[in-house]
């Protein structure tokens, strides 16, 4: 997997516009660092101190339309068509594949079976990007996400199937509750007929 890792890396200088290599290759390495937030929303200063939308949003578009990374808009409200309810400012980045997210994170693949001991915000990304990898190959449309502040509500994704929206609400242990998903049904009761919870087994992640 690390040899994978440095191929895609070694591709940034081939590829691309020479002057966008450095960008997009900080992008890249800072993915960890956007998915061990709390608040998964991918924020420009993380990839660089003062760095704004405007200066690397085409490096970022070029890791997307390479298919390296996927980018998950935050919804604004349960509609159809779903991509009408796109905030364009809010989004989260997932990587293809989840091993070449451990692999980035330079995380051993025994540190699945640590639990909470070694991480706890960085297992649900890990999951996060599991289901979604998932996912993706079963959709025409790419899931979004719900969230609201004050008080704070997310669902990981919404998925359009034909004229239908499923919330899923990921998790990445044994209890299944989700006050997220149930308020997300309490604000759009004839929109959203049924809830999904995921849940992803550790043991996929050893790779």
């Amino acid at each position: 997997m690390s040899g994978i890792i440095d191929a895609y890396e070694r591709d940034f200088a081939k590829h691309p516009d020479i002057s966008e290599f450095p960008k997009i290759s900080m992008i890249w390495k800072s993915i960890p660092s956007q998915l061990a937030r709390e608040n998964k929303k991918f924020i420009y200063k993380v990839v660089k101190e003062g760095a704004r939308a405007r200066e690397y949003e085409d490096a970022l578009q070029w890791l997307t339309d390479a298919r390296l990374v996927h980018k998950i808009y935050r919804s604004t409200a349960c509609g159809l068509p779903i991509a009408a309810y796109d905030d364009l400012s809010a989004f989260k980045i997932c990587l293809v594949d989840v091993g070449l997210l451990r692999r980035l994170a330079q995380l051993a693949p025994t540190a699945f079976g640590e639990g909470n001991r070694l991480f706890t915000e960085f297992k649900g990304a890990l999951t996060e990007n599991f289901v979604l990898q998932t996912l993706i190959t079963q959709f025409e449309v790419i899931p979004r996400y719900w969230s609201q502040n004050n008080p704070p509500y997310e669902v990981d994704f919404l998925i359009q199937r034909e004229n239908d929206i499923f919330p899923v609400e990921v998790k990445s242990e044994i209890n299944t509750a989700s006050r997220s998903v149930k308020k997300f049904k309490e604000l759009f009761p004839d929109q959203v007929r049924h809830r999904l919870i995921g849940l992803a087994l550790k043991q996929r992640f050893y790779r």
